[in-house]
């Protein structure tokens, strides 16, 4: 079974992500929970035209991109769990877990250092919030993210289907948590325990810079509330999704204008 997933991990990966991808946006379009202000098409075309640049962009830098660095730790022993016995699906639960928590600080330090948020701002930007805002951030961030779980991996020793499993469940939850869908409350309280909900996430696309500062988490919810970054709801009964300093259309889509976000001074 391992041997398959791990032949087929690009496969995989696809067939997870076009599918979550159908799911939420035919629950977006029939239960949205917000108005968008902005053209969908003109958001879709230039958030996922980023989100194809930024597939080639690794595909040339890392042709074998994580998994790479997983089969490379494990024929050359590196790392915690090729070092210590433990049951195959305890290091994969464990490996999972970890690599979420340090996803998280990631964030909040992406958040924290001024060159890093200069990056990160370009997912901030967007003045509206549905499935693709989730996939929308700058090359140079992707990059510098892929560097880092690169370490991560070669640290820990995180098994190959650890990382293929940790992809598709990222990748298939940033596109959920960012949707903009009708949830019901009593579910999502108690959801919210267990996996970072589109209503928990969406304080963290606030307007407001103590509710941008908040719920960190993509996948599991527990380190917000570990961590104090736990904010339940925002103060306006209508949120106002964005940056207080990018408030026009023209300023946040366009490729080249994406690319360019970080270096622009505000106008």
């Amino acid at each position: 079974m391992n041997n398959f997933i791990v032949t087929n991990e690009a496969i995989i990966r696809l067939i997870a992500f076009l599918a979550i991808i159908t799911i939420m946006a035919i629950w977006e379009t029939r239960k949205p929970i917000m108005t968008l202000s902005i053209s969908k098409k003109q958001r879709w075309m230039n958030n996922f035209g980023l989100v194809a640049l930024n597939v080639i962009i690794l595909r040339i830098l890392f042709p074998t991109a994580a998994v790479g660095a997983a089969i490379f730790a494990t024929k050359h022993s590196w790392g915690l769990f090729n070092n210590i016995t433990l049951s195959s699906w305890i290091t994969v639960i464990i490996s999972l877990i970890i690599m979420d928590m340090l996803i998280y600080f990631q964030h909040r330090i992406f958040h924290k250092i001024p060159i890093l948020w200069r990056l990160h701002l370009v997912h901030h930007a967007d003045l509206d919030y549905d499935l693709s805002t989730g996939l929308r951030f700058h090359p140079i961030e992707i990059i510098l993210s892929m560097l880092i779980k690169f370490a991560i991996i070669l640290l820990l020793g995180v098994p190959i289907i650890a990382v293929i499993l940790f992809e598709i469940i990222l990748s298939s939850l940033a596109i959920f948590n960012h949707s903009n869908i009708s949830f019901p409350k009593k579910l999502d309280r108690i959801l919210r325990w267990f996996v970072v909900t589109p209503d928990m996430h969406r304080v963290h696309h606030s307007v407001e810079i103590d509710e941008t500062n908040s719920n960190y988490g993509f996948n599991l919810p527990w380190w917000d509330r570990l961590f104090n970054s736990y904010r339940e709801q925002t103060r306006a009964t209508n949120i106002t999704i964005g940056l207080p300093e990018y408030r026009k259309p023209q300023q946040v889509y366009g490729i080249i204008q994406m690319l360019r976000l970080p270096f622009n001074r505000v106008s």
